[in-house]
């Protein structure tokens, strides 16, 4: 029996089982070794570098937005539209076989934008080029899932379910745990409060599941068998994710607000160039950027030329933007801004940054 094939048992085995304080210990067995082997499936695909395996683009720009999505829901639009790059688009599915980069300017930032070819439904197991396709969703920053408003509301979960297979998570973060593997010892176990879904057998036995026998756990919050496998495989991706329901021009104005109003979502039209400056503001406030601006000595600032940074970029992350010898030679800093009591205020090297500061290093 296939890897494939033991998966597909093993879901089928879940679906059947019944939820409750019974089968919890037997249900969290089965997504562990379900989880085990989908590493496997993808590891296996790795070492098999055929010929056209993945889509090689170069990361550029200060930060990547990748368009997950069904075939024909208006990706290649959206990137003809934000970008002066052509995508080619058609009325016909599948339009797009490869990926498309693209690059649009936004308060300064270069943001890079890929149109993906569409995925189906068995992506994660390699349908349809599926696994090349989300091999590059891993390297986003964030994930812009295009929906199309006028099909069903099903679409949503089921490119979620095939992202969340091959260890993306969109919109969480990593469970607040401590795992360590050491030599020896056995495996000790802490909690730090009451758990509801997970206990020390459940735990030894996953960690026995993938040979593991000596290691320090301490959990921190209530999670879930799901979040402890995340933890103990330690691959997972954890991505921002804008979902982006295109043609609202089709539907009716209490579907456009009723959509509107879900969490992490934006409605537009590509064809009409509906709410597509909104789009845009959205994917800068996901990506958490920041400007700060520059200034030499006995100069006005350099308004017309930022630096792009992270928020809570520290004096020391405007350093290695500049130059990447620049912190090694750092004596002091002048900032003008929010984030001083004062302008300009002399600062150390960890001084926190705020968005539209101005600050001039000054070097030993």
């Amino acid at each position: 029996m296939g890897i494939l094939e033991k998966i597909q048992d093993i879901e089928q085995e879940i679906r059947r089982t019944q939820k409750n304080k019974a089968t919890e210990y037997h249900l969290g067995l089965l997504k562990a070794k379900l989880a085990k082997y989908r590493v496997q499936l993808l590891e296996g695909a790795k070492t098999k570098s055929e010929k056209g395996e993945g889509f090689d683009v170069m990361k550029s720009g200060d930060a990547r937005v990748v368009m997950i999505g069904f075939p024909s829901v208006g990706k290649s639009t959206l990137l003809s539209k934000l970008t002066p790059q052509e995508s080619i688009a058609a009325a016909y599915e599948f339009t797009t076989l490869t990926c498309v980069p693209g690059k649009f300017t936004y308060k300064g930032a270069n943001i890079q934008l890929l149109d993906l070819p569409g995925i189906i439904e068995g992506a994660s197991q390699g349908k349809g080029r599926g696994r090349q396709v989300i091999a590059v969703a891993r390297t986003a920053d964030v994930v812009l899932m295009m929906l199309d408003a006028t099909k069903s509301a099903q679409q949503r979960p089921l490119l979620e379910a095939e992202l969340e297979a091959v260890g993306i998570r969109l919109n969480t973060r990593p469970a607040n745990v401590t795992f360590k593997v050491k030599k020896a010892g056995g495996i000790s176990f802490n909690a730090t409060l009451k758990l509801t879904m997970l206990d020390q057998k459940m735990v030894q036995n996953i960690l026995h599941d993938y040979k593991i026998f000596n290691a320090d756990i301490v959990i921190r919050e209530d999670i879930n068998v799901e979040q402890f496998l995340d933890v103990v495989l330690g691959n997972r991706r954890y991505i921002k994710c804008i979902y982006c329901y295109n043609k609202i021009d089709q539907i009716s104005l209490e579907e456009v607000n009723r959509l509107a109003r879900e969490p992490d979502t934006v409605v537009v039209s590509c064809e009409d160039d509906l709410n597509l400056d909104y789009l845009v503001e959205t994917i800068w406030r996901k990506l958490n950027l920041m400007r700060v601006y520059t200034k030499k000595r006995g100069e006005f600032p350099d308004f017309d030329d930022g630096l792009i940074v992270r928020n809570g970029a520290t004096i020391e992350h405007v350093c290695h933007a500049i130059h990447r010898t620049l912190a090694s030679s750092f004596r002091y800093a002048l900032v003008w801004g929010t984030s001083t009591k004062h302008n300009p205020q002399r600062v150390g090297i960890n001084h926190l940054m705020n968005d539209e500061d101005v600050v001039q290093v000054v070097k030993k």
